[in-house]
C-alpha cells in the first residue's frame, strides 16, 4: 500500500503542480493585460485549488504510512530524512493556506485587477514555497 500511495503522490503532483503554474500565469498575464476577470479565470483557479488540496490530502495520507515521514520525525541530523520528514510538509502546508487565502481574498474583491493581484501573490507565493520543498532526487 506504502509503493501505490507514494507513486500516486508523486504522478499527482505533475498534475497539480501544471494546474498551479497555470493558475499564476494566467493571473499575471490578466493582471499585467489588464483583462476583466471571467469566470473562465475563476475555474482556472479553483482548479488549481482542487488539484493542490488533493495532492495534500494524499500527502497527509503518504506521511503517516511512510517511514520517511512521521516514523522518521526526530532524526534532523540526517538531510533527507529532515527534508520528508519535516520541511516537506511544513513548507507544503504554509504554501498551500497561502493558495487558500488566495482563494478566499479574492471572493470578496470587486476589480478584475485586485482578483488578478491577489491570484499573483498568494499563488504565486504558495507556488515558490512548494517549489522550494519538493524532494526533487526522488522525482527523478
Amino acid at each position: 500500500m506504502y509503493e501505490f500511495i507514494q507513486k500516486f503522490h508523486s504522478g499527482w503532483a505533475y498534475l497539480a503542480l501544471l494546474l498551479l503554474v497555470v493558475a499564476v500565469v494566467n493571473s499575471f498575464i490578466g493582471m499585467s493585460s489588464k483583462k476583466e476577470f471571467t469566470a473562465k479565470d475563476r475555474k482556472i483557479a479553483l482548479f488549481a485549488l482542487i488539484g493542490i488540496h488533493t495532492q495534500l490530502l494524499i500527502g497527509f495520507i503518504l506521511y503517516f504510512v511512510s517511514p520517511l515521514g512521521f516514523a522518521s520525525f526526530g532524526q534532523m541530523s540526517d538531510k533527507a530524512l529532515r527534508l520528508t520528514s519535516l520541511e516537506h510538509p511544513l513548507i507544503n502546508i504554509i504554501g498551500i493556506t497561502l493558495i487558500t487565502i488566495g482563494w478566499s481574498k479574492h471572493k470578496k474583491l470587486m476589480t478584475s485587477e485586485s482578483k488578478f493581484k491577489t491570484f499573483s501573490i498568494f499563488y504565486g507565493l504558495g507556488l515558490l514555497l512548494i517549489l522550494s520543498r519538493i524532494p526533487w532526487s526522488m522525482w527523478f
